[in-house]
């Protein structure tokens, strides 16, 4: 006969507090938001305890409730914050890339308000400079789909990886990308 795990929330804090923590900023890389989705989670938990079912152990259902906070949190993250480089114009005619961003506008329209209007050759220098600092694998794979549009498919082929894999590499690439712009660009602007 198989055994049923039971809940005891009374020792979640004391037991899985620390570990689950530790995990949280391995996986954000921030102090705060690692705190947050701990509580998180533990809320969540306490929400859904009548809904466990015990197929499991304790620790792996709250670190199970923790990997989708951290999932949501990504989600979120970069719907609200994350550059949007399928909006860059990537070659010049002589195939040099200039990471300039496309606009609709005539440039009359645009908002001059600012005297620091975007430098788009020191944003480009900093940008390249920033893939330069991601692992190897995903600068290439980051370059060839969104600076040079390579379909998915043939990636995948020429890497070797799978399609699952490509966008998580193309995910953490982003993400990466995101706070080496925020340090090296957005604050120093």
């Amino acid at each position: 006969m198989e055994q049923k795990h039971k809940l005891n929330p009374t020792i979640w804090v004391d037991d899985y507090s620390d570990n689950m923590f530790r995990f949280a900023v391995s996986r954000v890389s921030k102090v705060d938001v690692a705190e947050d989705l701990v509580q998180e989670t533990f809320l969540s938990a306490l929400k859904a305890k009548d809904r466990f079912k015990g197929d499991s152990t304790e620790k792996t259902w709250l670190y199970s409730i923790l990997k989708r906070k951290i999932i949501d949190y990504y989600r979120k993250a970069s719907t609200k914050h994350e550059l949007n480089f399928s909006q860059m114009t990537p070659f010049n005619d002589d195939g040099d890339w200039l990471g300039r961003w496309k606009d609709e506008r005539s440039p009359n329209e645009w908002d001059n308000s600012n005297d620091d209007q975007f430098d788009v050759e020191e944003f480009s220098k900093v940008l390249k400079d920033c893939v330069k600092e991601l692992p190897e694998k995903y600068a290439e794979v980051f370059e060839l789909k969104t600076m040079r549009g390579v379909e998915s498919e043939d990636i995948c082929n020429d890497l070797g990886i799978s399609s699952s894999n490509l966008w998580v590499i193309l995910h953490r690439s982003r993400v990466q990308l995101r706070e080496c712009l925020e340090i090296n660009w957005f604050v120093k602007k």
